[in-house]
């Protein structure tokens, strides 16, 4: 006899979306973590750089939590905050303030959740390269497929949304 489903479920239920494999074998093929080739590469767009100044980066989540998720990186690899100097700083912050100016824009974004996730303890993904999320949100988002299914849906793919960020981020940041 089969067990009844629990409701509401106690886990994420998987989405199957196998066009994300292309990132996870792109990622780990050079042996180099993707903040590091991002900080150090030429080609901005095939590594979604969306903004640049002399100590950090803006860059596009390739799993993001909501369509438009940045994140915010100084170019030296750190694990601490303690480690970053007073212009990795500001430098951060200051590209904060314009990731979000840029998803209110592109997105639409109502809010915003930013923050650190530090060690891997504290959730970081990439625990020895510290970097700011930048998450855009709208009233009414946590809609029944993340209440109820624990699903996310990004209505946008990556490129077409990377192109939107450029367009905007030349029209409304000289210093880019």
């Amino acid at each position: 006899m089969e067990e009844a489903s629990t409701f509401p479920k106690r886990e994420i239920e998987s989405l199957w979306a196998p066009w994300r494999v292309e990132y996870f074998r792109a990622e780990h093929q050079s042996g180099r973590d993707f903040l590091t080739e991002a900080a150090t590469t030429l080609d901005d767009a095939a590594h979604l750089v969306v903004a640049r100044r002399k100590n950090a980066f803006v860059i596009m989540n390739k799993y993001p939590y909501s369509a438009g998720h940045l994140m915010v990186v100084p170019y030296r690899k750190v694990a601490e905050m303690g480690q970053l100097g007073e212009p990795e700083i500001l430098e951060l912050w200051s590209l904060c303030v314009l990731a979000q100016k840029l998803l209110v824009e592109c997105v639409k974004a109502q809010g915003f959740n930013v923050g650190w996730n530090i060690g891997r303890a504290g959730g970081a993904g990439v625990a020895d390269h510290l970097h700011l999320h930048v998450v855009p949100r709208w009233a009414g988002d946590s809609n029944f497929m993340t209440t109820i299914a624990d699903t996310r849906i990004l209505p946008e793919a990556l490129e077409p949304l990377y192109q939107r960020l450029i367009e905007v981020r030349d029209r409304i940041d000289p210093a880019a």
